[in-house]
This record gives structure tokens, C-alpha cells and sequence, in this order.
């Protein structure tokens, strides 16, 4: 945008108020912040793959990244930006320069990892959250507290492992986390997925099967929500993700229609002065080819 002209430094002194947010790999500035980036170098650079890869308990060839994670939360944070800085220009009549920077984006998800690299801390054994296999697939299962673990000693029938030794304080389930879910299996590997989910919910245990996108769009939570729009463009109609909160006084959804490209050339040459016949020029084929 430098090279054009277009940059934040060259368009403040003409509109003051200008909001303007640049996301980049590394930053504006910098020694990093001419390297190229796409999301799943980000995910490498943050130290967010390998900090993954520690949780599985063993040394293998990193993943492949077939989910852009960084892309979509950067895009996440300059939201947040951006409107902060419109409720500043609000009270100011100011705009500002956003900076976001992909890689301090993904940092943000290693909080404990962040931690770690800097003190000694006792290593706590294996997470505990984590895949219960049943008679026909897998579930996660998430206990983070007391009343969780109470819970799952009552739906599985065990009842004892509350004052188990093992299990019975957090960093012992935490040390001795395998051995629990070897005795929990001997319970859900005789139950499908479904029951074993049906019995969780009714106490109370955090968990779920693990589903495929199109099973998690059929869900009735997000039905209810009215999670989905659908969209009409050339090619047909589709479902689009609205965004993922729900505001009392404000819509917010997904238009209804996406252009296709050209669609409303004509309109946008006419709102920005363009008299008809520059228009038809412009628009035309003949035209098209006269400037190409």
C-alpha cells in the first residue's frame, strides 16, 4: 500500500479521522516484517504446533495444517480493534493505525505454555481432556473440577474413585490419568456413543462425540440460534456461518446475496460521480477490450 500511495501515513493528513488496521505475518515493523506468511507458517513460527504435539505423548512428524486457525483468529482480534477504535474516534473525533500481527495472534492461545517457557513448573502427567473410547467411535471427555470428576464417578459407576487414593485429588487423577481411563473404558466400551453421551449429560459430565462439520451443522442448538444464513449468489444458494453472538437491539447476520463480480459496477461508478456515458464506456465489452 506504501508503494500505491495508500498507506496509513499518506491518507491521515487528508482524513484525520481515518480508521485504518494493516494485518501482517509478523507486523509493519521490525526485522520480521517483510518475511512472507501464510497461516500455517504462523502456527510453526508461534510455537502453537509443537506445543500441541507435546500433548500427545509422543515424537512423530508435525501435522499437516488443513485448518488456517491464525487467519480466522487475527481476523478476530482486528474486529475487536477496529471497534475500539471506533468508540475512541467516537469521544475523540481521532482515527488511528491498527498493527495486527498474526503471529502475537496465535501466541495468545499457548497461555500456559507461555508460563512454562519462562519458570520451572513440575510436570503435571497427562492432560485431562482428552478421547474415551466406546463400542463404536470416540468422545471427548473434559474434567476441570471436583464436582465434574464427582460426576463422572457417578455415571460410570464408580463411585469409589472419589476417595480413591489415585484419583481422588486433582494432581493424583492428573499422575494417574491413564490408569482411570483404562477402568473407565471397561465401562463405555460396552455402550455406543449415543448412550454413553445420554448418560454423561444426565450428570453432568462435560463431553461430547466427536462429530464431522456436517453432523455439528445439523445440530438443533444451532437451529435454534438461527446460526446459519442462507445465501443466494449466481451459482445457487448455500449456508453461511452468522456470526457467532447474538445482540438484543442489533441483527447480525449474513446478507442474503453475494455479488457476482461486476454485478454493481454500475452503481459504484455512478455513487462515485461517473456520468452514464463514462459508465457505459467503462462497463461495456468494447469498452473493456479499448482498455485492455
Amino acid at each position: 500500500m506504501r508503494r500505491f500511495g495508500l498507506d496509513y501515513e499518506a491518507l491521515a493528513p487528508i482524513k484525520p479521522e481515518l480508521i485504518y488496521c494493516a494485518i501482517s505475518g509478523y507486523g509493519q515493523t521490525g526485522p520480521s516484517s517483510q518475511l512472507p506468511a501464510y497461516a500455517p507458517v504462523i502456527h510453526a513460527a508461534s510455537g502453537y504446533d509443537l506445543a500441541h504435539m507435546a500433548y500427545q505423548g509422543e515424537e512423530r512428524r508435525p501435522d499437516y495444517c488443513g485448518i488456517y486457525i491464525a487467519d480466522v483468529l487475527t481476523g478476530t482480534y482486528a474486529f475487536g480493534a477496529i471497534m475500539t477504535a471506533l468508540y475512541h474516534r467516537q469521544f475523540t473525533g481521532r482515527g488511528q493505525m491498527i498493527d495486527v500481527s498474526m503471529l502475537e495472534s496465535m501466541l495468545s492461545l499457548t497461555l500456559s505454555e507461555i508460563q512454562a517457557a519462562q519458570f520451572s513448573l513440575p510436570q503435571m502427567g497427562r492432560p485431562v481432556f482428552g478421547p474415551v473410547a466406546t463400542k463404536d467411535g470416540y468422545m471427548n471427555l473434559s474434567i476441570a473440577s471436583e464436582r465434574t470428576f464427582q460426576n463422572l464417578a457417578a455415571a460410570s459407576g464408580h463411585p469409589q474413585w472419589v476417595t480413591d487414593p489415585r484419583f481422588a485429588q486433582y494432581p493424583d487423577r492428573r499422575a494417574n490419568w491413564g490408569e482411570l481411563i483404562d477402568e473407565l473404558e471397561e465401562w463405555s466400551k460396552e455402550r455406543s456413543t449415543a448412550e454413553v453421551q445420554a448418560v454423561f449429560d444426565r450428570h453432568g459430565v462435560p463431553s461430547s462425540p466427536y462429530r464431522t462439520v456436517r453432523e455439528a451443522m445439523a445440530d438443533p442448538q444451532l437451529a435454534h440460534r438461527r446460526a446459519f444464513a442462507e445465501i443466494q449468489d449466481a451459482g445457487g444458494t448455500f449456508q453461511a456461518l452468522n456470526p457467532p453472538f447474538l445482540m438484543s437491539d442489533t441483527p447480525a447476520a449474513a446478507c442474503p446475496h453475494v455479488a457476482s463480480l461486476g454485478e454493481n459496477s454500475e452503481e459504484v461508478l455512478a455513487e462515485i460521480g461517473y456520468t452514464p456515458s463514462q459508465i457505459a464506456a467503462l462497463v461495456s465489452p468494447a469498452g473493456s477490450e479499448a482498455r485492455g
